[in-house]
């Protein structure tokens, strides 16, 4: 029998005066995955983060955290939850390892072995005071306090903001490692390659609406691939463009351009009908699939199809 989902949004929505920032979202994620939420700046993730962990109250609809309502019961919400802000904010004067120690209090008690231990995989100087850190310090600082109680739910606000390339693959490889001891782990980001190294599904946002949410391997062949074919001679475009899965072709001298998605099979048959002097192959990029879906944003704008919000 199936889990109960640990995440579940209905209908969802929460207005700043005129200001539209959630529409009715509904969601539901599973217990023991990692989600992706994304969108672009002002799209309504850091409003749902809020909403979820009882910051601020929905308009209408409801959220709830391993069967809680954020709303009524935000406080045993907050204490099953690890969560990183997007908008960190740290106890100047305290060194970290003080602030750690704190917050840690703050829950009932954390293991100080494991607080060191994250700091050691996180390179994390415990012991420099909090002002006098740098923007990635302060990140690495508030991966730990998420992480050190090994909560049932993690949710992270852009994770790795300002961590250089090393640190980011060290956060990857701690979000999961809760996975596999079975937390739910749900990450914001405007990082469509970031989600599709990181997580199971992914849930795109656009101006507060929920537009789509796939596994992530399907989002990553939703991308399929360009094939540039250099032939001997000049060849027909219509060739390919009545190729099933085939969404664009265009032509310079002996050379097609070919986009495509999925199965490649019948794309590589038809160019071997002619002579192929050169070939070359690349994933379309992941970002390219991202904005497809907020292509029509200016075109709703203007049709006053969507509602406006700012960077919520």
């Amino acid at each position: 029998m199936a889990s109960s989902p640990a995440i579940v949004f209905q209908g969802l929505t929460k207005d700043y005066g005129a200001k539209r920032a959630l529409a009715e979202v509904d969601l539901e994620i599973r217990a023991g995955e990692i989600f992706g939420y994304l969108g672009s700046n002002g799209a309504g993730k850091t409003t749902t983060i809020r909403c979820l962990l009882g910051l601020i109250r929905p308009t209408a609809g409801r959220a709830t955290v391993l069967g809680l309502d954020c709303r009524s019961e935000s406080v045993e919400v907050r204490r099953r939850c690890g969560y990183l802000p997007g908008d960190l904010r740290l106890y100047p004067r305290l060194t970290a390892r003080q602030l750690l120690t704190y917050l840690g209090r703050l829950r009932g008690g954390v293991d100080a072995g494991r607080i060191e231990e994250l700091a050691r995989r996180m390179e994390c100087d415990l012991g420099q005071r909090c002002g006098a850190m740098s923007h990635g310090q302060k990140q690495k600082v508030g991966v730990i306090q998420a992480l050190m109680h090994d909560p049932a739910v993690l949710i992270l606000d852009e994770p790795t903001a300002t961590l250089d390339p090393l640190m980011q693959r060290n956060v990857h490889d701690l979000v999961r490692e809760a996975r596999d001891r079975g937390a739910t782990v749900f990450v914001s980001s405007h990082d469509l390659p970031e989600v599709a190294r990181l997580c199971d599904r992914a849930g795109i946002l656009r101006r507060g609406r929920l537009v789509a949410v796939q596994d992530v391997n399907e989002l990553s062949e939703q991308g399929g691939h360009v094939l540039s074919i250099e032939f001997s001679e000049q060849v027909d475009p219509a060739v390919f463009r009545a190729i099933p899965g085939v969404s664009q072709v265009t032509a310079s001298d002996r050379t097609l351009t070919i986009t495509a998605g999925g199965d490649l099979d019948a794309v590589v048959k038809a160019a071997a009908r002619f002579r192929v002097h050169a070939l070359r192959s690349a994933e379309v990029d992941l970002d390219d699939v991202f904005h497809d879906y907020y292509r029509s944003e200016s075109a709703d704008a203007a049709s006053g199809g969507a509602e406006t919000n700012d960077a919520l």
